[in-house]
């Protein structure tokens, strides 16, 4: 089993009446695993076909440069989010 990672997934959802772009940051062992979230994902919330979904790019994020809160909490850990000085 690989090392988990998180991935930064970047792209557009081009449906006729809908054009939008979107980033999502998810936690996986492969790039690969992490498209995969992320059509899961829009395709559930969202009720957007694979089809529809154009994947721009994908990058692995390091620690430091996580955006999503809860993310970035599950990786660096409790202790380092919202310390106070």
């Amino acid at each position: 089993m690989g090392e988990v990672k998180v991935f930064r997934v970047i792209g557009k959802i081009r449906k006729p009446n809908l054009k939008t772009p979107f980033k999502k940051e998810v936690v996986a062992i492969k790039s690969e695993h992490a498209v995969e979230k992320v059509y899961a994902e829009l395709g559930s919330k969202h009720r957007v076909k694979r089809f529809h979904i154009k994947i721009i790019k994908v990058e692995e994020v390091p620690p430091e440069e996580i955006e999503n809160p809860l993310l970035k909490k599950l990786v660096v850990g409790e202790e380092k989010v919202g310390e106070q000085s």
